[in-house]
């Protein structure tokens, strides 16, 4: 089979990530949910025929790390031969290819006369999908049962619409039925634009031609991850950072990478991380496979296409129970974003010596949410589901920027105006935490104040925040930023609240978050 042009595999390419990325508007136009419409926590993909991720939105590379594995691990169980046009999958569960159980996969094989091509793939983060708290975090869940309900994958729809029966047993298990169906069907809808646009593909520039662009792109990219690779020294080198808790006797929990190259390959080693905690921040061998091919390409200093090709290079170990491989029954609704990060800030200390231009100091490497449920007099619940950002750190030729995300996560915040006419909250403060930024030749960026009064009798709350007890830390001799501090201001008493919590606030309760300031660069003059 001949090599298609160069330039056409171009247009290819750019034509799958513009499928991505329409996705993705689709999902963030039609859904119900202001953690969709507004903080955009969504991802979409393109694979190929066998799983292999070969396009993407600009969405959240947490998502999308994972994402390279989901159809893949979905095929180990239904079987390409079983489906049909028009059918689409939905499932959450861990093993296949999964994170938490918030993260809903929607999945649709595109067929191009009767021959299978493609997969569309569309994960939602459902602010609530059931489990024995609202907004399905439960910060001492001693398994995945008390997290949420698992999905194994269903047939979510066919070539004659929506599979109602699934539909209608999903919602029966979900607090807010009438924003999850809006945003389910959302998913489905973005699946099926995937759909029409890689069939405009194949009929412009033939099946065939399509297909051998999507393997010539994972070659290419295979072959620029193995020359970024070879252009670093062979060598072995050792990284540590800690989650705040979960160890034992709750001590700080320990995340380790030994990282080795040699040539154009290169081996991550996580072993000698922590093994699985009582908490949820326990996560799946795809997420760390996700942070680490994150990790690899800032490591590369390549701006490179990631998808299959891309992953080739790598050996990634985890060790079965472990925090990274704690068996299919752990809770693990946090270490979807908080566990993976502590992975990139372990790669980043490895690497400090040898591209430090590369690499920024710490900074508010965790999702920092406040997940808060308003029970409603019909018993239905209304779930905001608010991350928040911190100061970025700083790098060798610049300070950090204030108020930002960094690293795996990619989500706004939600704006005051939404959250005041969508729940019984106000919004009493936002504001730059002056100051919280650590010290260097080179400051930390600033973190974020925000308080919100509780207007309903009753609201419910969730608390999964990182960086309260260890702070980001400083690069080349710059100072750790401040922490981040929750506050609750109730009956003029304030009291400090623990990063990791569920506990029902009451009628005029104020809770504050000061996130955290970004690590400085290089040694302070003085």
């Amino acid at each position: 089979m001949s090599t298609p042009d160069a330039f056409l595999v171009e247009v290819i390419r750019h034509g799958l990530s513009a499928t991505a990325e329409e996705m993705s508007l689709v999902l963030t136009r039609s859904a119900r949910s202001p953690l969709l419409r507004e903080a955009g926590d969504l991802s979409s993909a393109v694979t190929d025929a066998e799983g292999g991720l070969v396009g993407q939105g600009r969405d959240i590379p947490v998502h999308l790390g994972a994402m390279a594995y989901t159809v893949r691990e979905l095929l180990k169980v239904v079987p390409a031969a079983t489906m049909k046009p028009g059918d689409a999958l939905i499932y959450n569960i861990g093993p296949l290819g999964g994170n938490h159980l918030n993260d809903v996969k929607v999945v649709r094989p595109v067929f191009v006369d009767g021959v299978l091509v493609a997969f569309a793939l569309s994960l939602a983060h459902w602010p609530d999908i059931g489990g024995t708290w609202p907004g399905s975090y439960y910060a001492k869940a001693v398994d995945t049962f008390q997290e949420a309900m698992r999905i194994p994958p269903l047939p979510i729809a066919d070539a004659n619409g929506v599979n109602r029966a699934v539909l209608q047993f999903i919602l029966a298990n979900v607090r807010d039925p009438v924003a999850c169906e809006g945003d389910l069907l959302a998913q489905i809808a973005a699946t099926a634009t995937a759909e029409r646009r890689i069939l405009e593909l194949c009929a412009r520039h033939g099946t065939d031609t399509f297909i051998q662009a999507m393997r010539r792109l994972h070659d290419l990219s295979e072959a620029e991850m193995r020359a970024a690779i070879l252009a670093l020294p062979d060598g072995v080198y050792e990284g540590e950072d800690f989650l705040d808790d979960g160890g034992p006797d709750d001590a700080p929990a320990r995340i380790h990478v030994r990282i080795t190259i040699a040539g154009d390959e290169a081996e991550f080693d996580l072993s000698g991380s922590s093994d699985r905690v009582g908490n949820f921040c326990n996560t799946t061998p795809f997420i760390a496979r996700s942070a680490v091919a994150y990790a690899a390409r800032i490591m590369s200093g390549r701006d490179m296409q990631q998808n299959d090709g891309a992953l080739r290079p790598l050996r990634i170990i985890t060790r079965p129970g472990s925090i990274f491989e704690p068996g299919w029954n752990a809770a693990v609704a946090a270490g979807n974003h908080e566990t993976s990060m502590r992975i990139v800030d372990a790669v980043f200390k490895a690497m400090e010596d040898v591209i430090p231009e590369r690499l920024s100091a710490g900074g508010p490497a965790t999702s920092g949410l406040l997940a808060l449920a308003e029970p409603m007099p019909d018993q239905s619940w209304r779930m905001l589901y608010e991350v928040h950002g911190g100061g970025e750190g700083a790098r060798h030729d610049r300070p950090g920027v204030a108020a930002t995300r960094v690293h795996l996560t990619n989500t706004s915040n939600t704006p005051a105006e939404v959250i005041e006419a969508n729940y019984a909250i106000r919004v009493e403060r936002q504001a730059i935490r002056r100051g919280a930024g650590g010290g260097g030749q080179h400051r930390g960026g600033d973190g974020v104040i925000r308080s919100y009064r509780v207007l309903a009798p009753t609201m419910f709350l969730t608390s999964c925040v990182e960086r309260m007890t260890i702070p980001p830390y400083g690069l080349a001799g710059g100072l750790p930023g401040k922490p981040f501090a929750l506050w609750l201001d109730r009956n003029g008493k304030r009291t400090a609240i623990s990063g990791k919590t569920n506990m029902v606030l009451q009628y005029d309760d104020v809770l504050t978050l000061e996130s955290c300031g970004g690590g400085g660069y290089g040694t302070p003059d003085t």
